[in-house]
């Protein structure tokens, strides 16, 4: 008795395969992330010792997001500081 399984246990597909560098069968081999590996390339770029912080380590692109970040930062602390000032003066009536 007991509880009964839902699937049966015996596949009846291929086996799945986990963390190996061959291609799956059945997807074409011009796939580039099954046979690219880009991670020992990003950990030349951050692990470069040129002074830079590792947020601005990619240039350009890096330098936007964080320059767009400190200013929606900065300019929401000021809209706050606004808003409860004007929150906080009596209404005349």
């Amino acid at each position: 008795q007991g509880l009964k399984p839902l699937v049966p246990t015996e596949s009846s597909g291929p086996d799945l395969i986990f963390g190996t560098s061959k291609h799956a069968p059945g997807l074409p081999t011009t796939d580039t992330y099954l046979s690219t590996n880009k991670v020992p390339d990003l950990q030349k770029v951050f692990q470069r010792s040129d002074g830079l912080p590792v947020h601005l380590k990619r240039g350009y692109p890096d330098r936007m997001l964080y320059r767009t970040t400190m200013a929606l930062t900065i300019g929401g602390t000021f809209y706050c500081l606004v808003a409860l000032y004007i929150a906080s003066q009596p209404k005349n009536q």
